[in-house]
């Protein structure tokens, strides 16, 4: 069933339905009909020779230069070549049907004052499989994306670049073979379609799903390292975080005990510390918050997709015309900072649970970096050396963004978000995030292959799929392929969903 876009409900989840799985869009004829009442003002408004910025005036430092009636229509047409200035590698094929899917719910609105045709376009391209060839630098998340919305939008004059059906060729060549008209661009069509910021958005909430299923994986690997190092599990007991009241600390400390649930360490017959180092017994405080800060992130990307971003916004209903800053990507830009930090926080809990189980002075009776041939072997000691050069380039990364303003259009636009190199640099927070996990997970296995009892079913469950790509380390070898097939499986999420399968949801 096809995903209604009509300017509420567009959620984190269904825009990763439309924009990685390929789910059909649809518009309602309310929403139709919101666009049409909508065109039909601005029109009476340019008739009327009503001043009204980025339709018949220049943009940016040049909005004080008012258009006559033949620069308005030709105005849009260079105002898209002009933004597309973006460099560089290509963004993903995901990222840039969400930003499709962003736009075309704002679009729905009846605020924007785009003629239906630019909507109709863009489902058409979702639904048929078009999509632009976006360069992923250029924007500073100010004015919204423009310069990558501005590929897309070359596509509305049959220009540009598109992918079809696995090939990249010319956007008219692409729309052609999907059977798509171009529709041109009239007066605010050009502005109407990239004034957003759209692109980043879109990146932030696919970020923000693949976030949470994350952060599960990690409790998985936390309730393997807890069990290989016969930690103390009252640090997990709910009343404990109930009294404090965090939800993510709830929420985790839950999934440990469920992941952990059937092991002989609840049994109470197995000798335990009276208290653990931080990095084990901290952890629903520390996932919890890295969730909580995840969920913020989400709420406030939710209200992105379901908002107004553009400039200047029509008001049918009043006959007006506001322009402003609603495309200003700070709203977005400052919490996903925050959940990308949280990701980085979470990786440096993973690689001091690693330390434990390969270091002999605190693993508990566990052979020294994992080998029964220490000495003459190695084991897994290069492994915490890989995941710490990872940890420090998430680190790097980390520092924020949003305060990284530089002005832009000669001080027209002196403050800008920068929230497109928060979106870029969380998905390499994340690329890395899947690395330090994945060698968590080998090394909990490979410690858990020493241990004589009977672990609890979510732990079984993640050893069992472990060991479909991984072999037990015997001997020393090359490891480089199995931590690259272990990212490679953490960013599948083959572990979570086996465990879920197998005890239920660890929400």
């Amino acid at each position: 069933m096809a995903i209604v876009l009509n300017g509420k409900g567009l959620t984190v989840e269904k825009l990763v339905r439309i924009a990685r799985h390929g789910e059909k869009v649809e518009v309602p004829p309310e929403a139709w009909e919101r666009i049409k009442v909508c065109r039909a003002m601005l029109e009476e408004k340019i008739v009327a020779k009503e001043i009204m910025y980025g339709v018949n005036t220049g943009i940016g430092e040049f909005s004080e230069v008012v258009l006559d009636d033949d620069q308005t229509e030709q105005f849009q047409r260079y105002l898209i070549y002009n933004h597309a200035a973006g460099i560089g590698d290509l963004a993903p094929i995901e990222y840039v049907r969400g930003a499709m899917a962003g736009r075309i719910n704002v679009q729905v609105q009846g605020k924007s004052g785009c003629r239906p045709e630019i909507t109709e376009t863009l489902v058409a391209m979702l639904n048929k499989g078009v999509t632009p060839a976006v360069c992923q630098k250029g924007s500073v998340g100010a004015s919204g994306d423009l310069a990558p919305m501005s590929q897309i939008a070359l596509l509305m004059m049959g220009e540009g670049e598109a992918f079809f059906e696995g090939e990249l060729m010319s956007g008219r060549e692409a729309l052609d073979k999907a059977g798509i008209p171009v529709p041109g661009l009239k007066a605010r069509d050009g502005l109407s379609t990239i004034n957003g910021s759209n692109l980043l958005t879109a990146m932030s909430a696919i970020h923000i799903y693949d976030m949470n299923r994350w952060l599960k994986q990690a409790e998985i690997a936390c309730a393997m390292t807890l069990e290989a190092l016969y930690a103390n599990m009252k640090p997990y007991n709910a009343l404990l975080h109930e009294v404090r009241g965090f939800t993510g600390a709830l929420r985790t400390a839950k999934a440990l005990r469920t992941c952990i649930e059937g092991s002989d360490l609840v049994s109470g017959k197995m000798k335990v510390k009276v208290q653990d180092a931080y990095s084990m017994r901290s952890t629903p405080q520390v996932i919890g918050a890295a969730h909580d800060a995840v969920a913020y992130a989400k709420s406030q990307v939710e209200i992105e997709l379901n908002g107004i971003g553009d400039n200047p916004i029509f008001f049918p209903e009043h006959k007006l015309t506001l322009t402003g800053a609603n495309f200003q990507g700070s709203p977005v830009g400052l919490p996903m900072d925050m959940a990308g930090v949280a990701i980085t926080m979470v990786s440096v809990l993973s690689e001091r649970r690693l330390n434990r189980l390969t270091n002999p002075a605190l693993s508990i009776g566990l052979p020294p970096f994992l080998t029964k041939g220490a000495g003459m072997m190695s084991g897994m000691m290069l492994s915490q050396y890989t995941a710490c050069t990872l940890i420090v380039e998430q680190k790097m990364l980390s520092a924020p963004a949003s305060i990284g303003s530089i002005p832009a259009a000669a001080d027209q636009e002196d403050f800008v978000s920068m929230a497109m190199n928060t979106a870029i640099k969380n998905g390499q927070i994340l690329d890395n995030a899947y690395g330090v996990l994945g060698i968590e997970f080998m090394a909990a296995a490979q410690a858990l292959d020493f241990r004589d009892f009977t672990p609890g079913k979510g732990v079984r469950k993640a050893h069992e799929v472990i060991r479909k790509h991984v072999a037990h380390l015997d001997e020393d070898r090359p490891l480089y392929s199995d931590h690259t097939i272990m990212q490679k499986v953490v960013r599948s999420c083959e572990i979570l969903e086996a465990v879920e399968t197998e005890i239920g949801s660890l929400e």
